[in-house]
């Protein structure tokens, strides 16, 4: 077995997935002519994972979940835009960290824009600028997007889907020399999450730290200065062709965002692994027992609560509070249907859609 047979075995086989990949193209364009005679939407994440898991349950080569995973979502968005183009809009600035999580899901191929607020994407998705917005919801080290969460009150918009990606910081630079570096730029909840890194390297250099409002704005100053880094994304160092000095410098391996891919009357059906997301507006919260009692209900029919966020009512009364509640499950399975039913005057539906863990 010689380097040039191998190769010409790859090139055999690659040859072979072209054709595959044609072949279920067509099928995908047949699909695509079918869905718009009925108005049947293009996205359907229940779907998607059904493939993955069927994939990865009959999988007996070197690929692991992550890789088969990695490798069909941007066949499924490639086979998605075949269908219908999609156009996406994302938390911007282009190279955000909102950018990777949209592009996750969406492809290369999906028409993408970058808005300046979180308000802007769901306003982008309400008015049928975009089909579909990504938003961030949470960290696990910083907690919840306050804004995001109220404008799920405020605006009628449904949840099609959750994103959740670790969240990797790199230190790129044009310097050849870390002693070279006189400014280092960045959001500043990146230089807080990234502080062991910065303190180890330049605790004794005389870099000037540069608070801006985005990391990928840090990644365009360094691109543009000679002695300047940035602390930002992989995507945005790629983006503005800065030199990745260092991956992974972030202080917790276990930091990760969740983001919301938005869009308007979308429903998932069930996949068997389900979570519901819900906007309650309770009567009289401040009388004694009353969020405890519809909480029981959850509790009663056995169904596991996983988030539970209060937020002010603002209309104008002391101290009152609305909530959003997540839950595991689809929202027509029978248990849960039956609270939603109970409570159709108070609670208002979200959506259900596959819970990534």
């Amino acid at each position: 077995m010689t380097l040039e047979s191998l190769r010409n075995d790859i090139d055999a086989l690659d040859d072979q997935l072209l054709t595959l990949l044609n072949q279920r193209m067509e099928l995908v364009r047949q699909v695509g002519d079918l869905k718009r005679t009925t108005n049947t939407v293009i996205y359907r994440p229940e779907r998607e994972k059904q493939i993955l898991d069927r994939l990865h349950n009959q999988n007996e080569g070197l690929l692991n979940r992550s890789a088969i995973e990695a490798i069909f979502l941007e066949i499924f968005a490639v086979s998605r835009n075949l269908e219908l183009p999609e156009q996406v809009s994302y938390l911007g600035p282009e190279g955000s960290f909102t950018h990777q999580a949209a592009e996750s899901r969406f492809g290369a191929m999906s028409v993408y824009l970058a808005l300046p607020t979180i308000r802007s994407v769901f306003e982008s998705v309400e008015t049928g600028r975009v089909r579909f917005g990504v938003v961030p919801i949470e960290n696990n080290q910083e907690g919840v997007v306050e804004e995001a969460i109220d404008l799920l009150l405020e605006k009628d918009l449904r949840i099609a889907a959750e994103v959740q990606i670790p969240v990797h910081f790199t230190f790129a630079t044009k310097a050849e020399k870390l002693s070279d570096i006189t400014h280092i730029y960045s959001k500043d909840i990146a230089f807080r999450q990234c502080s062991r890194f910065l303190n180890d390297y330049f605790d004794e250099l005389k870099a000037e730290f540069v608070p801006v409002e985005s990391t990928s704005k840090a990644a365009k100053l360094a691109a543009q200065q000679p002695f300047a880094a940035a602390v930002c994304s992989s995507i945005a160092a790629k983006l503005f062709d800065v030199p990745v000095l260092f991956d992974n410098i972030e202080d917790s391996d276990l930091n990760r965002t969740r983001f919301l891919i938005l869009a308007k009357d979308f429903v998932n059906q069930p996949s068997g692994h389900d979570k519901t997301t819900l906007i309650a507006r309770l009567p009289n919260t401040q009388s004694p027992g009353v969020l405890a009692e519809f909480l029981q209900e959850f509790n009663a029919r056995n169904i596991n609560l996983t988030k539970i966020e209060s937020r002010p009512l603002r209309d104008g009364a002391t101290f009152r509070y609305w909530f959003l509640l997540e839950c595991e499950g689809h929202a027509s399975d029978p248990d849960l249907h039956e609270i939603l039913n109970h409570h159709s005057a108070e609670v208002k539906l979200l959506g259900s859609y596959v819970r990534v863990s």
